[in-house]
This record gives structure tokens, C-alpha cells and sequence, in this order.
């Protein structure tokens, strides 16, 4: 493969390769990496020069160190931050399907497409991604979050779960709601989606009306439910996640203006 002289996303295992100063993080270029890293893939483009992703199993160069993406939110430009997504994404897919999954022979690069194919039996295997619903439940002035074992202390969030084969988004959404906190809902609205290489989600974010049922929560997944207004804030999830935005949106649209009581 020809190697691009525009920016690399180097990972050793999900963590990214870059050089911090100050606020901001950079990434290499072709020329700091390319002799040292591994088979690259082309990821897209950043700044008119096309980029690759590569994997690195050796110590970083010099001023360089591997850091998390979630770490790297807000140092890294959007765009490369969203790249850096798909890359790691990428670099995922590629390591995963080395063999074939039908005959176990050793899969091949496709010359023109994404994908890995068997030499053997044709198989193909093409990146994959696991749908996930969020769902921002309310009513009224209040908002339904909850909080899992793994969440950092005080942080609460929406509901979300994976969607099952042969489910639609909305099937998924009163599903997971109805297993996690036991409530109906109502009135399903998309609010928008999100990528969310963590490790391979598209997150796609819904509002809800709530339309009964007491709070029961799923005891394996959810460590707390409880409702909440805008004068009662608990922990709320990273500004770069979907989350975050449901949210955001819910307090804007509940909360009177500034300088004006309720």
C-alpha cells in the first residue's frame, strides 16, 4: 500500500499516539511514524491529505505518548477527534477478522473495497457497527436518569441499551426503558445520533413521554433511577456524549430564561 505523507492514527491497542503541548494534541506525521508502524489502512481525510491508521507495539518516539480518546476530547481538533473514532474503529475490524470466520483460512485486504475477503471461500467480512438507543424520558419539568455501577460517583444518564435482531429503534427504546426502570412511554421522537467508538456503537438518541409505571429498577444494570428537574441537577455525563446533548436540550426547553422566574 502506498504510504499517505498526511497524518497518521497510530494506536497501541486503543490508545492514540500524539504529541501534547499545552492544550492541544497533535499528531504525527507520516514521516515521524510510517517506517515503524504497521500495515496501514486509509481512514479519510484531515487538513487535504489523506490519513491511515496503523497499530504500534513499540515504545512511543520521542515526545509522543499513547493517550485515550475520551482523554484526548477537546485536545484534539472535532474533526480529528471523530477521525480518530473511526480509525480505532477500523484498526479493530481489520486485527478481528485475520481469519475467516466460516473456514479459518487467512483473510485477504479487498483491493478496492473495505473489507476482508477468504481467498478460500470468498467470505466476506465488512466493518460492522452496534446500533445502540438513548432515550431521554420526561415529564413535565422532570427527566428520568439513572446511574450504572460503572458510572464516576454522583453521575447520572440516560437510558440506553444495544438493539436486538429483528427490533426497530422504537421497539428498542420501550424495551430497554421497560427492562431497566420498569415505566411506558409515549410519544417517541428522534433527537439524533452520535458515533461512539467505545468500542463500536452509533448511538441514536430518542425523546420520550413518560405514560406510567412506578421506577423498578433492573438491579444488574442499574445501580440507581430517580427523577430530576433543573434546580436539581445530579453528575451529568461527558459534554461530548449524546447524552450530555439530551440533556442540554431537555433543560433548555424546561428552564425559564434567564432573569425571569419560574
Amino acid at each position: 500500500m502506498r504510504r499517505s505523507s498526511g497524518h497518521w492514527f497510530v494506536f497501541r491497542g486503543s490508545e492514540l499516539l500524539v504529541r501534547l503541548e499545552g492544550e492541544a494534541a497533535h499528531l504525527p506525521r507520516a514521516e515521524e511514524v510510517a517506517a515503524h508502524a504497521g500495515d496501514p489502512l486509509a481512514v479519510g481525510e484531515l487538513a487535504g491529505g489523506v490519513c491511515q491508521v496503523a497499530a504500534w507495539d513499540a515504545e512511543p518516539p520521542e515526545g509522543m505518548a499513547f493517550h485515550g480518546l475520551r482523554r484526548l476530547w477537546g485536545l484534539l481538533p472535532e474533526e480529528a477527534w471523530r477521525l480518530a473514532g473511526r480509525a480505532v474503529q477500523l484498526l479493530d475490524w481489520d486485527r478481528n477478522h485475520r481469519f475467516c470466520g466460516r473456514c479459518g483460512t487467512p483473510t485477504e485486504r479487498h483491493p478496492t473495497e473495505r473489507a476482508r475477503v477468504c481467498p478460500r471461500c470468498s467470505l466476506q467480512a465488512f466493518p460492522r457497527l452496534s446500533p445502540a438507543v438513548i432515550t431521554l424520558v420526561e415529564d413535565g419539568d422532570r427527566m428520568l436518569l439513572a446511574r450504572s455501577p460503572h458510572f464516576a460517583p454522583g453521575v447520572y444518564s440516560t437510558l440506553a441499551g444495544f438493539v436486538e435482531p429483528g427490533e426497530s429503534l422504537e421497539e428498542a427504546v420501550v424495551r430497554e426503558v421497560r427492562e431497566e426502570v420498569g415505566v411506558e412511554l409515549a410519544d417517541l421522537r428522534y433527537f439524533g445520533s452520535q458515533p461512539w467508538p467505545f468500542p463500536n456503537s452509533l448511538m441514536i438518541g430518542f425523546l420520550a413521554r413518560y405514560a406510567g409505571g412506578e421506577i423498578r429498577r433492573q438491579e444488574e444494570e442499574i445501580e440507581d433511577a430517580r427523577w430530576f428537574t433543573a434546580d436539581d441537577l445530579p453528575g451529568l455525563p461527558s459534554p461530548m456524549s449524546i447524552a450530555r446533548r439530551l440533556v442540554e436540550d431537555f433543560l433548555a426547553r424546561t428552564s425559564p430564561p434567564a432573569g425571569r422566574g419560574g
